[in-house]
């Protein structure tokens, strides 16, 4: 996945998270829900101005909006939680049990 996907897709995931619909986020930014659309499915890049207007209406810093770590592929998440499970073993008993209750 590029930079203009990863950007878009997390756009949209806190968008949802603030429960706002696509009109609601283009109006207050100022551009039409189609251009908003394009951003969110990584066809654009938004202007400075306008990602600077998708901070403000996600209430989110720029940290929160480029954080794209659980976007990795498979394989990559996978060699991660191990990582983190080696240097943690005293932890694997805790995620097993947050593992299980999410599959269930």
């Amino acid at each position: 996945m590029n930079i203009k996907q990863l950007l878009g897709k997390r756009i949209k995931e806190l968008r949802k998270k603030q429960k706002l619909t696509q009109e609601k986020l283009a109006e207050f930014i100022g551009i039409d829900t189609v251009s908003l659309c394009n951003i969110e499915n990584g066809k654009y890049y938004p202007t400075s101005d306008n990602l600077e207007k998708i901070l403000l209406g996600l209430n989110a810093n720029p940290s929160e909006l480029f954080y794209f770590e659980q976007h990795q592929d498979t394989d990559n998440l996978k060699k991660e939680i191990n990582l983190i499970l080696d240097k943690n073993p005293d932890k694997i008993k805790d995620f097993y049990k947050i593992i299980k209750a999410l599959t269930n």
